[in-house]
């Protein structure tokens, strides 16, 4: 997957938002790892930050609106499309009014602006989400939906049907995102003449002008609704070309509006979070579908990393077999209740038992349903936490663990005989006076079995002669 990326420098570009009218200088600032996107408004007191949250989006009219706490960002999608697809980790995206220019209605000047500040890699490994099951979402009242497949890298396809003989249906397919500067960066953002003529009624689009937005005429235009244009637009002359398009504009292709689709979906699906490696295919897409679809993604990650468990190589010989675990811990069968430990660092520990219907406690718990008990899969854990903080004396034979505080315990799963339990302790803050504070894991089966907060401490038993 790579290491994650930021730009290089600050750089500083200056335009109008397209809905507000507004005069706006925008400056992408490099951030740290693991910081992804995220807007601050230094025009408001406090400079007040927003993420590039799907949970934050609050209004998809127009373009992709986002609120927190009062503060808005809106027309989101353009910037973040850039990021993405000049594979961007990392970035602070600084705004002294609430929409980012509109510049000429495309990602392009965006991703100039990205190349002339430098990318430059960081530490950090890339967070990627593999794509291993089919996810799907559709707004049943306009019937478009989107589609997220498996796929051994990023790539997207937008099929709409815009219903009007002016455009009709297209298509448009990034099959790499490295393709994005060159095949979608450009595409602009558009717009029909009925929708035009509502908007101007309505007082949006202030920012609008003939040089960032592609007005596809669907209908006659009266003389009074032609001298309404000219005057939004500053123009002394308007007219329509045979290709359908207002003014003398030319295409970049003739499946711009497509492309432009494509890109708004790029920058929508970003608010997931996390950079996805699965092919998108968006019917009649908008920032609505796209949006709801992001939010839908993001509870899947979420959970999935949450229940995730890790691979272990269990057939690799053991950093401490059950007799070297004694030589540790004070505990004997039956109550030894580790059999291996397969990991050990200063911050994690990996151990493993294997279950067996010899267990003693199988003969109460329950007769003709065995079933571990949950306290002893707590117990499980604790034990193997006991390794890692026993790790850090000399001599850990003459020291007993002791149980300070079990928190946020959660049972998932069923223990039965011919499971093999993997249990994961990590450190939740350093050891200070024998006091160990972790979160343990326990799996099985492909599975997360249970889970706790732990806390404990060692004290030692035996004075040195």
């Amino acid at each position: 997957m790579g290491k994650q990326r930021t730009i290089a420098e600050e750089i500083t570009l200056k335009g109008v938002g397209l809905h507000t009218g507004q005069n706006v200088t925008m400056k992408f600032v490099p951030a740290e790892v693991n910081q992804g996107y995220a807007f601050k408004r230094v025009d408001l007191e406090g400079e007040p930050i927003i993420e590039a949250d799907a949970n934050y989006v609050v209004n998809t009219q127009r373009g992709t609106n986002l609120e927190k706490r009062g503060v808005k960002i809106q027309t989101s999608e353009h910037v973040l499309a850039a990021l993405v697809g000049m594979e961007i980790d990392n970035v602070l995206i600084e705004l002294d009014a609430p929409e980012p220019p509109i510049m000429d209605g495309s990602s392009k000047f965006f991703v100039e602006a990205i190349e002339k500040a430098g990318i430059v890699e960081q530490e950090a490994d890339r967070d990627e989400y593999i794509v291993k099951d089919v996810i799907t979402y559709k707004d049943e009242n306009t019937g478009s939906d989107i589609t997220l497949i498996p796929s051994d890298e990023y790539k997207i396809t937008t099929m709409v049907d815009f219903g009007t003989k002016i455009l009709g249906t297209q298509n448009a397919t990034l099959e790499t995102i490295s393709d994005f500067k060159s095949e979608i960066a450009e595409a602009r953002t558009f717009s029909f003449l009925h929708e035009l003529e509502m908007l101007l009624e309505n007082g949006l689009i202030k920012g609008g002008d003939l040089n960032n937005a592609i007005v596809y005429v669907d209908k006659e235009i009266s003389p009074s609704t032609m001298k309404k244009l000219e005057k939004a637009f500053k123009k002394e002359k308007l007219r329509v070309k045979p290709n359908g398009i207002l003014d003398n504009l030319t295409l970049h292709q003739p499946n711009e509006a497509a492309r432009h689709k494509l890109l708004d979906v790029i920058g929508d699906l970003a608010l997931a979070g996390t950079r996805i490696r699965g092919k998108v295919i968006a019917n009649k897409p908008g920032h609505y579908v796209n949006t709801q679809f992001a939010k839908k993604l993001s509870k899947i990650i979420k959970l999935e990393r949450r229940n995730k468990v890790p691979k272990f190589d269990l057939n690799k010989p053991p950093l401490m077999d059950v007799t070297q675990i004694m030589g540790m811990l004070p505990h004997r069968p039956p109550f030894l209740l580790v059999d291996k430990i397969m990991e050990l660092s200063d911050k994690h520990v990996v151990g493993v038992k294997n279950v067996t219907m010899n267990e003693p406690f199988f003969v109460g718990h329950f007769p003709g349903a065995p079933v571990m008990p949950g306290v002893l899969q707590v117990e499980a854990m604790a034990q193997t936490g006991g390794i890692l903080v026993l790790n850090t004396v000399p001599d850990p034979e003459n020291y007993l663990t002791f149980f300070m505080k079990i928190d946020k315990v959660k049972f998932k799963q069923q223990v039965v005989p011919g499971d093999t339990l993997i249990f994961k302790c990590d450190l939740i803050s350093p050891i200070r006076r024998g006091i160990c504070h972790m979160q343990a894991y326990a799996y099985a089966n492909g599975k997360l079995v249970s889970e706790a907060e732990l806390m404990a401490q060692i004290v030692k038993t035996k004075q040195e002669e």
